[in-house]
């Protein structure tokens, strides 16, 4: 948000910065891995891949297509057998904001009710959007009239949303609220009263909207937010912002009926004057969590994962995952192992690579693994993963003179 050139060249920069990383070769981990690209469901001109294992027990994959000129579409499939099944439209339409960083998402609760949201524009400034919210209560076949969670009304940016299936039927739906700039004089400094806020609501089967709460006052400004669903709550991850720009990656929790104050995972002490366009990942199994980010404290390019053995009321030391060179594009997933499995973009010459790596809670960490090359443009997006008993799935935004959404399936050898 407010993806200004400056920005964008900041960001870059960053991305450019050599750390020191694990400086481990990439490797082949066949034992471990069993790679298998599948044919995409989506179309030759598609991009914003996301991924999700429904409480009804399937692999939901999610893209944008285009649907004409200036026409988009929702897409999704599932995975039956040993492939996708034939696409279908959640909704099309005009004046959607279509951004490589700020991707559609899904959610499905053990009855099968789904969720979708996406992004439109509410004015004709370029950061002007809404979050739209739809539910569909009978598989798919048809969708609800979309809603929308936020209910300031203002032509402001809202996006960057995690959400899953909650208590009494309902949805939680956490994201970024640009609410406290409708009425910021551009002279002005950026005060805190102006600033980018993290916001979370729940929506019933009907469409209301219930217990809009603001989780952070002062967020920056454009990072993915990443939740999850625990046996005793839930947890909200995202790149946080001090008055001083500050911006580490902090978590909420809800426990025992309500929001904690923000708590960092750790000190890293990045100090950056623009968005890095980098937000975290949260995976949970049982009381074990894990978060991964992106970071570049002191000129140092990093992906660190923390593991948390307590639901995340205390992490441990940060471990470092990335191979020297990272972009970032982080996605973490747990295993039957009690490791987690981190993703991340790493630079390799002219390209990038997504490459994973097993890390266990006592720090050790096995070879990094190459699933594909990509191009380091804004437009090869965040690749995703996701995790289905013995089988790992991943989606990537292919880019060459196009965009396309291409997708593999891993066979996952390793015991509990």
């Amino acid at each position: 948000m407010h993806y200004s050139h400056t920005r964008y060249l900041l960001s870059a920069m960053v991305s450019m910065i050599i750390g020191s990383g694990c400086n481990q070769s990439t490797t082949e981990l066949e034992p471990i891995l069993s790679l298998q690209e599948i044919s995409s469901p989506a179309d030759s001109v598609s991009g914003e891949p996301n991924l999700v294992v429904g409480d009804d027990g399937k692999i939901y994959l999610s893209w944008i297509e285009r649907a004409g000129e200036k026409r988009h579409a929702l897409q999704y499939a599932t995975h039956e057998g040993d492939k996708w099944t034939e696409p279908r439209t959640v909704v099309e339409g005009e004046r959607w904001f279509v951004n490589w960083a700020d991707f559609p998402s899904m959610a499905v609760a053990a009855d099968g009710v789904l969720a979708a949201h996406w992004l439109v524009r509410s004015d004709n400034h370029p950061y002007a959007y809404n979050v739209n919210l739809a539910q569909s209560l009978d598989g798919g076949e048809s969708w609800r009239t979309p809603i929308l969670p936020h209910r300031d009304g203002t032509h402001t940016e809202h996006g960057f949303v995690s959400m899953f299936p909650w208590e009494d039927d309902t949805f939680l739906i956490t994201w970024l609220d640009g609410r406290n700039f409708a009425n910021k004089d551009p002279a002005d400094p950026d005060t805190v009263s102006h600033s980018m806020t993290l916001r979370v609501a729940t929506v019933d089967r009907a469409g209301h909207l219930h217990e809009e709460t603001e989780l952070d006052a002062r967020v920056c400004d454009c990072c993915q937010t990443s939740a999850v669903r625990t046996s005793y709550g839930a947890i909200v991850a995202y790149r946080d912002r001090s008055d001083g720009d500050i911006r580490d990656i902090s978590i909420v929790r809800w426990q025992d009926g309500q929001w904690s104050v923000p708590q960092p995972i750790f000190h890293d002490g990045w100090e950056i004057k623009a968005c890095p366009v980098n937000g975290p990942a949260l995976a949970v199994d049982g009381q074990t969590v894990a978060v991964a980010w992106f970071t570049a404290a002191h000129d140092q390019s990093q992906i660190k994962v923390s593991f948390s053995n307590d639901e995340g009321m205390h992490f441990g030391e940060p471990i470092i995952v990335d191979d020297g060179d990272p972009m970032g594009r982080v996605d973490v997933i747990m295993l039957p192992d009690g490791a987690a499995l981190v993703s991340w973009m790493e630079t390799a010459g002219k390209q990038a690579e997504f490459r994973v790596r097993r890390v266990r809670p006592d720090g050790s960490i096995d070879p990094s693994m190459k699933i594909t090359s990509m191009s380091q443009a804004r437009k090869s997006g965040f690749p995703r993963m996701i995790r289905k008993e013995n089988e790992i799935f991943f989606a990537w935004t292919h880019s060459d003179s196009t965009t396309a959404v291409r997708s593999m399936v891993a066979t996952l050898n390793i015991g509990d």
